[in-house]
């Protein structure tokens, strides 16, 4: 063939340029276009044996070369696949777009499967002019009597074709790389992209450092195995001399391991899968020293092909991140993390990997065509997870409860984003309770009787130790209550009252039950209760220099309880949700929520307050009493935390001068 010159034919929307510069987001992914490229090109010439159109040679090892020189400022990919004839590279090179497994498919499309044959677009080869200047291609066609060929390209726009001394099939194309990415012919950034892209592409792929020097074995002190002769000398043993000679003829050098794993695990049916297995497979790819709580792997042929696995993972304390990485594979090629056509949103809090050879990708093999095919491989895989859930709380009930605080964040994220998923969820969600044990709303709601508004209370705890006194309270008169205290809860439990009218959720401190209280008759009792009620709501707004606050006097039935404070649920509600989207500097105050104060009629600090409102001190008990209730659900600022300690102090000296 003589040597051919001539401009690259666009076949495509895409003028060259806008293809180098912007097709691709990350630079680094030239690797991935290329060695899947070589992987195909190899799974083609496999399937071509399967059908008896190509006979390999008994000890043939398909595998994928990838060689870097960081003297030469070169990347070699180097294959032994299909190749390609001089034709071939007109029609798959020459032209932009034409896409070889395209073309390679509809040919064969009656003899094999689309299985493993990854290049759809015919644009990943154009990738390497992100990166290189210049671009050299040596192939040799696998059809016989095939002359091997030669194609570079400076700057990607005109090229250069003729005869190539190539002697062995395959292809190997050659990066002569641009001063910007002299880095991805670093022996340890070639690696990490490598490892990134190409872990569980299905052909051995091979990375050398061509200036490296090789690696030698380990040599052990020989031990001899001799006799003594009579004379002194020793000669060794048959036996000896059988392994001195084994030993000569194993190689000396270390022969290169394979950088990715052909047969990833998800691609395994589960049966064939071991525990270590999947927990080893977790680590290796997630770089996550603790251990998953459990999995879910997806295997499904019909009516389209996703395998996966899915991880929920082991959340240590409440500053751990929660956000996962779920990582979407194409027949083992690595197309991103978390896309969220594919992966429902709350499930993107999970660890895994999916890998789904029908995706429509786009050219770029970086984003998802918009379509219901999409749509429905998201409801596969939500209804998987669910379908895992719900079995686990039927049969391993108490397995599931040990995983509860773990998991609880994913599945109500689940239930405010997906309604389908909270469908077939909801009545498994279980809450820990007083007695620190775990049960369902409706066990909540079969024993709890108090109503507010003809709704059914539910009473929960966001604080163990700030509501300390309120949950003594509760645990006295034999009352429960939930344990809420993840962020999540609250957006939770309002989207619980929206769908269901008949409850009402009220945080422990929000109100007191008549549980509490001591019923007063109507009469002298009441009208005195009122009195006493009506001169202390007085007299603490003058002390406390507050004319909204609201005061309350109740007969508690324990009498050690001397001041509470309640919080209005709603308005409570109202200011978390204000200071959450508040912007910076946003005066947040006039959101407070609304505080009553009770105090205890039958205390006797306060039946003192009542009966001496002129005494001296009783301005400073009244102080007392105040940051008292307001201590038992909440951190006092810094200034009046300093003047409740004082205050505490100059009592107890007057105690002191009383003795």
């Amino acid at each position: 063939m003589n040597t051919e010159q001539g401009s690259l034919s666009i076949n495509s929307e895409n003028i060259f340029p806008i293809i180098k510069k912007w097709l691709y987001s990350d630079h680094d992914i030239f690797y991935r276009e290329l060695v899947s490229n070589g992987c195909d090109a190899i799974t083609k010439l496999k399937k071509l044996s399967l059908i008896g159109e190509f006979e390999p040679a008994d000890d043939e090892q398909y595998k994928l070369e990838v060689i870097i020189n960081p003297d030469e400022k070169t990347i070699k990919i180097v294959d032994n696949g299909v190749g390609m004839t001089a034709d071939e590279v007109k029609q798959y090179i020459n032209q932009i777009a034409f896409s070889g497994a395209a073309a390679f498919l509809e040919k064969y499309k009656d003899k094999t499967s689309e299985d493993q044959i990854i290049g759809h677009f015919g644009l990943g080869f154009y990738s390497a002019f992100m990166v290189a200047d210049k671009v050299t291609i040596d192939t040799l066609s696998y059809q016989k009597d095939a002359t091997a060929v030669h194609w570079e390209s400076e700057g990607g726009t005109e090229f250069t074709m003729e005869d190539s001394d190539k002697e062995t099939r395959g292809t190997e194309i050659t990066l002569y790389l641009n001063e910007d990415s002299y880095e991805f012919c670093n022996e340890y950034r070639a690696r990490e992209v490598l490892m990134k892209y190409c872990s569980f592409m299905p052909v051995e792929i091979y990375l050398i450092n061509a200036t490296a020097e090789p690696e030698e074995e380990d040599e052990e002190d020989d031990v001899i195995d001799a006799t003594v002769n009579e004379d002194g000398t020793a000669t060794e043993s048959e036996e000896t001399e059988e392994k001195t000679e084994e030993a000569e003829e194993e190689p000396k050098k270390k022969g290169p391991k394979p950088i990715n794993e052909t047969v990833p695990l998800w691609a395994k049916h589960p049966n064939e899968c071991t525990d270590d297995e999947y927990k080893d497979f977790y680590r290796e790819v997630f770089h996550d020293y603790k251990e998953p709580l459990f999995w879910i792997h997806l295997n499904m042929d019909y009516p389209f092909n996703l395998k996966g696995i899915l991880y929920f993972p082991k959340i240590n304390t409440e500053y751990d991140s929660i956000e996962g990485t779920i990582k979407l594979y194409n027949n083992q090629v690595f197309i991103a993390d978390n896309i969220k056509e594919v992966i429902p949103e709350f499930l993107m809090l999970l660890k895994g990997a999916i890998d789904c050879p029908d995706l429509p990708l786009n050219v770029s093999r970086s984003a998802l065509q918009n379509d219901g095919f999409v749509k429905k491989i998201s409801e596969y895989i939500t209804k998987k997870v669910a379908d895992k859930l719900s079995g686990m709380y039927k049969t391993e009930r108490e397995t599931y409860e040990k995983y509860w605080d773990d998991i609880s964040p994913f599945i109500k994220f689940g239930c405010l984003k997906d309604s389908k998923f909270e469908e077939k969820i909801k009545d498994y969600i279980i809450f820990k309770n007083l007695e620190d044990k775990y049960i369902t709303l409706a066990e909540y709601n079969k024993d709890e009787t108090g109503t507010k508004d003809n709704k059914k209370n539910i009473f929960y705890i966001t604080d163990l130790k700030q509501q300390g006194q309120y949950i003594n309270m509760f645990k006295e008169e034999g009352l429960d209550a939930l344990i809420l205290t993840h962020n999540i809860d609250q957006p939770f439990i309002t989207s619980l009252e929206s769908k269901d009218e008949t409850i009402k959720f009220m945080r422990i401190d929000s109100d007191l039950t008549g549980s509490f209280k001591e019923e007063v008759a109507e009469g002298e009792d009441a009208d005195k209760l009122k009195e006493e009620a009506d001169a202390l709501s007085e007299l603490f707004k003058k002390v406390l220099n507050n004319d909204k606050l609201e005061v309350k006097v109740e007969k508690l039935k324990n009498a050690e309880i001397s001041s509470m404070v309640t919080l209005s649920e709603e308005s409570r509600r109202m200011a978390d949700m204000m200071k959450m989207y508040s912007m910076p500097g946003m005066d947040t105050s006039m959101f407070g929520a609304n505080e009553t104060l009770i105090l205890n009629a039958n205390n006797k600090l306060v039946k003192y307050v009542f009966d001496n409102k002129e005494g001296e001190n009783v301005e400073m008990v009244c102080k007392q009493l105040y940051d008292l209730a307001l201590i038992s659900y909440k951190q006092l600022e810094p200034e009046k935390m300093t003047e409740f300690i004082a205050r505490s102090n100059k009592i107890m000296m007057l105690m002191l001068d009383v003795q």
